[in-house]
């Protein structure tokens, strides 16, 4: 098969497509002939040698697919050569062919193509398991993501508003946080103004009863500063740095809590794992894409041997939903 390679960490021109061994479907996992696949922030730093497969993945780059089932391993059921699925992935994404553990593999949601179910995996499994499983957003708080327009923004937004939330969500120019108000967040926030002093203003002092933040050490104070009572933040990515202040007298004020879930790293089994994950985007989450109340979001599709173009794209900004790589 061919499949994007690096010879080494760097910028997107290092991205080749090159041949390499077929995979093969061990027990309990399926080889996946791959249709798309999505591009995520992740990506980008694997690409630049800063987020390295946990032990035991594939080396090549993406966390999502779709495509249709080509190998079945001893001992799974319930999935047959030639079913149309989508699969979270820990690696092996960017390539024509994937092995994936059964139990990650989604049936396509009603009414989403194959190619587009490609963006859906990794956005709903974090989203899932951060919003819904750890924080426990319920009808009736309210919700902030940080980064509302990205891939991961425009999934939650709809998500949350699906759950009964009211939704707050930030974006850097007037285009995007329209674009948020679309899929129905309430309050739109710049996110180049004080965040935490716009939502608390829109909502008459009350905070966000759980935040979805993207950016680590650089938003830590003002997300703090933004909670409600017994309000939960969550951080899933790094982008602001690693290191921050936090301010537990403020926390304990608040009863609040800080908590940061990696999904990449999770074994498959276990209260914590992929596999449970999986099951409970499959059944919570399918069912809000099947009647309409969370719809995809596709920014553009971009030729998978022109991986490096869709990660220049991403990297240089404003870039609304998910970028798609097409066999």
């Amino acid at each position: 098969m061919y499949a994007i390679t690096m010879r080494e960490p760097g910028g997107p021109e290092l991205m080749e497509w090159t041949e390499v061994p077929d995979p093969q479907a061990g027990p309990g996992e399926v080889v996946v002939d791959v249709v798309a696949a999505g591009v995520n922030r992740a990506d980008v730093m694997q690409r630049q040698g800063n987020y390295p497969p946990p032990p035991g993945a594939s080396d090549i780059i993406g966390l999502e697919c779709s495509g249709r089932i080509s190998q079945v391993g001893e001992g799974v059921v319930g999935l047959g050569i030639g079913d149309e699925v989508c699969a979270l992935l820990s690696g092996g994404g960017y390539a024509e062919k994937v092995t994936v553990p059964a139990r990650q593999v989604l049936p396509l949601p009603s009414g989403v193509d194959l190619t587009t179910a490609a963006g859906l995996p990794e956005v709903a499994c974090t989203v899932w398991s951060n919003v819904v499983d750890a924080a426990g957003l319920t009808s009736g708080e309210t919700f902030l993501v940080q980064g509302g327009s990205s891939g991961i923004g425009t999934h939650a937004i709809q998500v949350a508003k699906a759950l009964g939330a009211r939704v707050a969500a930030t974006a850097g120019a007037p285009d995007r946080l329209e674009r948020c108000r679309e899929l129905g967040a309430d309050i739109v926030i710049d996110y180049h103004d004080d965040v935490a002093e716009a939502l608390l203003a829109a909502t008459d002092g009350h905070g966000a009863d759980v935040i979805l933040d993207n950016m680590g050490a650089k938003g830590l104070a003002n997300n703090v500063k933004a909670l409600a009572t017994d309000g939960r933040l969550m951080v899933i990515g790094l982008q602001g740095g690693v290191k921050g202040e936090l301010n537990l007298a403020a926390l304990l004020t608040k009863r609040a809590s800080v908590t940061a879930l990696g999904l990449r790293g999770r074994p498959l089994d276990g209260p914590k794992g992929k596999a449970r994950v999986v099951a409970g985007v499959r059944e919570q989450v399918w069912p809000m894409v099947a009647d309409g109340r969370v719809r995809p979001v596709v920014h553009a599709t971009v030729p998978m041997r022109e991986a490096g173009e869709a990660h220049r794209t991403l990297e240089a900004g404003g870039v609304v939903g998910k970028l798609l790589l097409t066999i």
